[in-house]
């Protein structure tokens, strides 16, 4: 789950639906409509976040905190489990599979000398070296297609968190300014492209349980977030 503050409220946005916008966004890239693997590529961004479906179904209160669980900081156990599952979902496409095996072992790398990931490291990349070979292409290659896998997270991220921050990747730069997320340098054509995403609004706060965090997501308000992302 993605919480996004709003005054006093707070914005709740499925990991899917920001996936799905990362592809919507990427498809829109100059570089990427020359791949010829295009097709394979979006589909990995659009689902990079599949696993965490059953996660945002039932959106969960933190023990210690009481606020609403978010993609970053679910235990430990979460955000392990979400990536095997996902990852196995698409495995009929192994290059869809391999990029999102990539995906998870490019956004937890900062966490690779810790004893409790060194298991989740081995069997993801196992996951992925065995995909990568069912599919023929090499390491390179793979590499090469998921920076747009990446990109698209991190435009549609932005966007989503409403994050202040500049997000770095691969010679990008990621930004929210007012209410456009630029990206420099800019792999749009200087194309201008709306973006828009459905969140359930609910009171900010803390919570008293999962059950009283449901009933306030069961009769939340759907809203619908907008903005434009165009590159610099």
């Amino acid at each position: 789950m993605i919480v996004r503050p709003n005054g006093t409220n707070l914005d709740l946005i499925t990991q899917p639906d920001h996936a799905q916008l990362a592809g919507d966004i990427m498809s829109h890239s100059l570089e990427l409509q020359e791949e010829p693997r295009r097709r394979l590529i979006l589909e990995a961004i659009r689902a990079h976040d599949n696993g965490w479906s059953e996660e945002d179904a039932a959106p969960s209160v933190h023990p210690e905190t009481g606020h609403v669980m978010d993609f970053i900081n679910a235990p430990l156990i979460v955000r392990q489990r979400v990536w095997p599952r996902g990852i196995r979902r698409l495995a009929e496409e192994p290059w869809v599979a391999a990029l999102v095996a990539q995906h998870a072992i490019t956004v937890y790398d900062r966490f690779r000398p810790l004893p409790d990931w060194q298991e989740f490291f081995r069997d993801i990349e196992i996951m992925r070296e065995d995909l990568r070979r069912e599919s023929g292409m090499p390491l390179a290659e793979l590499l090469a297609d998921y920076r747009f896998v990446r990109l698209g997270d991190l435009i549609s991220l932005t966007f989503c968190t409403a994050t202040s921050d500049e997000l770095r990747y691969a010679g990008w730069s990621v930004r929210l300014e007012g209410n456009s997320v630029v990206v420099r340098p800019d792999p749009f054509g200087g194309k201008r492209i709306p973006v828009a995403i459905a969140a359930r609004e609910i009171p900010g706060g803390s919570f008293e349980s999962d059950t009283v965090l449901t009933n306030a997501w069961r009769n939340g308000t759907t809203i619908t977030l907008r903005a434009e992302v165009r590159g610099a």
